[in-house]
């Protein structure tokens, strides 16, 4: 009798799981620096993230190569697409945990993740370019590709030793997330409102200023200026507005779309206490251990809600069944 093996259909957007636990691992690394919080918090969260990056990854490719179709699917998707892109900059985070360990293994897996981001912005954006798009597709997913990938390039790269292209990629990010921003909120002043299944992405609306500021912060010389304290004060204006919103967002109930926000959450967090390293004062320090506290609790609950989805096998949509003659023919290739 054959064996056979059920594997889930991993959506990409599943890949934002690794990007909230990295977030907040590389917080608690700032926040053992400045506040002499314990250390191995921080490096666990970092191998928490990479060990659910590693299974991710192995998933998503054998969906590629045992359900061919759905993934296709996925591609041609005007909102899921997008999604898609979270590969590259998960990959790229993963590598920035993975530094302290082995600047070898950080450079090479960033630059597999680097290089991917930048083909999948090209090609995506492109796409977009061509416009014929319905109004309704238009949602915060759109700053995935090209101002995440951006952003995130730009703030590992930094890390790397790399600052002029991070200055670079900074300046993508930075342009293209202004220009994304105003076609997204004509979108959600005069479209039709999005519907229950599509609104915990607005998550995504909290993470461009926060993350783009983390990555100013790395390439900025010297004391912090004006614009790196106006982009923390346009996220800290985007969480309040999303908590206004969080009954009309949570119409639907939880699912892992949840974690758009967990990004934007830590990174909000981070910014400010990255300044505190470089002396900072005011109302930056006042700030900073209130949203350090807020993110942990975001992706606190986050994360326990999704752990309930796999303890009631509810996570994933679909399941594709492993034959043991498809496993062999895997190994083969």
């Amino acid at each position: 009798m054959a064996a056979s093996l059920k594997l889930p259909l991993v959506p990409a957007s599943f890949f934002g799981m690794v990007l909230g636990l990295s977030g907040l691992a590389n917080a608690w690394r700032v926040g053992t620096r400045i506040w002499q919080l314990p250390g191995v918090v921080g490096e666990v969260l970092t191998f928490v993230s990479l060990a659910v990056w590693l299974v991710l990854i192995v998933l998503y490719l054998l969906k590629w190569a045992m359900a061919r179709e759905e993934a296709l699917k996925e591609v041609a998707h005007p909102v899921l697409c997008c999604f898609i892109g979270l590969i590259g900059v998960a990959t790229m985070l993963v590598a920035g945990g993975l530094l302290p360990y082995s600047r070898v293994g950080a450079e090479t897996i960033f630059l597999a993740g680097a290089v991917y981001t930048l083909a999948f912005s090209v090609w995506r954006t492109g796409g977009l370019w061509q416009g014929g798009r319905d109004i309704a597709a238009t949602t915060a997913v759109l700053y995935l590709p090209s101002v995440a990938g951006s952003f995130v390039t730009a703030i590992v790269a930094t890390a790397l030793g790399f600052p002029q292209w991070a200055q670079l990629f900074f300046g993508a990010g930075f342009f293209a997330w202004l220009a994304i921003e105003s076609a997204l909120l004509h979108r959600l002043l005069t479209g039709p409102a999005l519907p229950p299944a599509l609104r915990p992405t607005l998550g995504i609306q909290l993470a461009p200023p926060v993350v783009g500021a983390l990555a100013y912060i790395g390439v900025l010389q010297g004391p912090a200026d004006i614009l790196v304290h106006a982009m923390i004060g346009y996220g800290v204006l985007q969480a309040l507005i999303l908590i206004r919103l969080l009954p009309w967002i949570t119409e639907e109930g939880f699912s892992p779309a949840y974690w758009a926000f967990s990004f934007g959450a830590t990174a909000l967090a981070a910014a400010p206490m990255r300044l505190i390293e470089r002396g900072e004062s005011g109302p930056i320090a006042q700030l900073a251990p209130i949203l350090f506290v807020a993110a942990n609790i975001v992706v606190g609950l986050i994360a326990l809600a999704t752990i309930w989805l796999i303890v009631n096998r509810k996570l994933v949509i679909g399941w594709v069944e492993l034959k043991d003659r498809d496993a062999g023919a895997i190994g083969r290739g």
